[in-house]
């Protein structure tokens, strides 16, 4: 079983940046495909990024060009680092893996085995 755990949330202002984390309790990182999801206040999660094995990344229109996915196999984690944050992107942000294989893309929740509780990222006007 794959244990996933997020850190990094907080408050911050429009304009601010926040730097994600999720550490995994085993190798599937190294040899699956990891992603981001968010769920807004009273809305539906949604995909936010994903990053497969091979370093190949897929990032939701939404924030294009604002947020950086990114995966570290030696340490077994994933980050993400999100920049010129607006009010619209407070949500809980959650990190999800696959097992190993080869599907791809990978935006929809039931495409990911394992999941972690979630960091809360709060962005003021």
């Amino acid at each position: 079983q794959v244990q996933l755990v997020e850190s990094g949330g907080g408050l911050v202002q429009t304009g601010g940046s926040l730097r994600l984390s999720c550490a995994a309790s085993v190798m599937h990182l190294s040899s699956g495909a990891t992603g981001w999801f968010r769920q807004p206040p009273g809305k539906e999660r949604e995909f936010v990024a994903a990053i497969r094995w091979n370093n190949i990344i897929d990032y939701a229109d939404s924030v294009k060009g604002r947020f950086t996915i990114s995966r570290d196999g030696a340490k077994n984690a994933m980050y993400l680092q999100m920049n010129s944050l607006k009010p619209e992107d407070t949500a809980v942000y959650l990190c999800a893996a696959t097992r190993p294989g080869g599907r791809w893309p990978l935006r929809v929740s039931s495409d990911y085995d394992y999941w972690g509780q979630g960091t809360q990222v709060t962005v003021s006007s």
